[in-house]
């Protein structure tokens, strides 16, 4: 296992050099250069404050009105903030033109990597994404910036207006996020995890790689014989798997450790 330098980076270009098919998963920290906090990292959502997981927990949002408005108010808080690809997405972005890069898998909710330019074809929102809110009774989907005007008005618990058999459905409405408690899109992790499985490379980026299932694609690539290298400013604990470990400033490492010049 190499660790950062920048002899390090260059043995990750020569694997990418090297590599006909390429797959890259992508955690909170290749965001947090865009101002968009991560959550288990020193400065960490729930790190900082313990009480905002429970946000997170499907049970908890599906049983409790208060957590439902407090759901929605963070909704509004980040919404009304312009965030911004950093050089790591708009890198990604770039790589695609190689023609190696067959799957983006993201972890991240925040649209980012599509923002940045990456095809929506090869980006894989496994844990879903803030765009859509969906009704958790009869499925309904409405873009999520529609309940944000409702939310606005007054609606601090929106609930869905769909008609049923003639009737609201009055289901609850939740931004198509994947909570504690719910299952990740079954096509699309599974599209994921082929192409884990079938790569040449898998490159971890901005990720703990703590949450499963998400990160049980490693042993799934490396087991099959894929070359692994991890970006991140933390360890992880695949990182004695790894045939190269960066450890620093995502944005800065990212484009070097590629080949590749940020799109614009």
């Amino acid at each position: 296992m190499l660790v950062v330098s920048s002899h390090s980076v260059q043995e990750v270009r020569r694997l990418v050099d090297n590599a006909s098919t390429v797959v890259v998963l992508t955690g909170a920290g290749v965001s947090t250069a865009s101002g968009i906090p991560d959550f288990r990292g020193p400065e960490g959502v729930w790190t900082k404050n313990p009480a905002a997981e429970r946000l997170s927990n499907i049970d908890a949002f599906m049983g409790s009105a208060e957590v439902r408005v407090a759901a929605w108010r963070r909704a509004l808080d980040q919404a009304s903030r312009a965030f911004e690809p950093n050089p790591a997405h708009r890198a990604l972005a770039a790589f695609e033109a190689t023609g190696k890069l067959t799957a983006l898998v993201t972890q991240n909710i925040d649209g980012l990597h599509l923002a940045a330019g990456s095809s929506a074809d090869l980006v894989v929102e496994v844990h879903g994404n803030t765009r859509i809110t969906r009704c958790l009774r009869c499925g309904a989907e409405s873009p999520t910036s529609v309940v944000r005007q409702r939310v606005i008005g007054g609606d601090v618990d929106p609930h869905c207006t769909v008609l049923v058999d003639g009737e609201a459905c009055d289901g609850l409405l939740k931004t198509a996020v994947v909570s504690f408690g719910q299952p990740l899109p079954t096509q699309q992790f599974a599209w994921a995890e082929l192409r884990a499985k079938t790569c040449d490379l898998l490159i971890c980026v901005g990720s703990t790689l703590m949450v499963h299932p998400v990160a049980g694609l490693v042993p799934k690539a490396v087991s099959r014989g894929a070359k692994l290298v991890i970006v991140n400013g933390e360890p992880t604990p695949y990182d004695d798997e790894a045939d190269v470990v960066l450890r620093g400033d995502i944005p800065t490492i990212l484009p070097s450790a590629l080949g590749v010049a940020p799109i614009g």
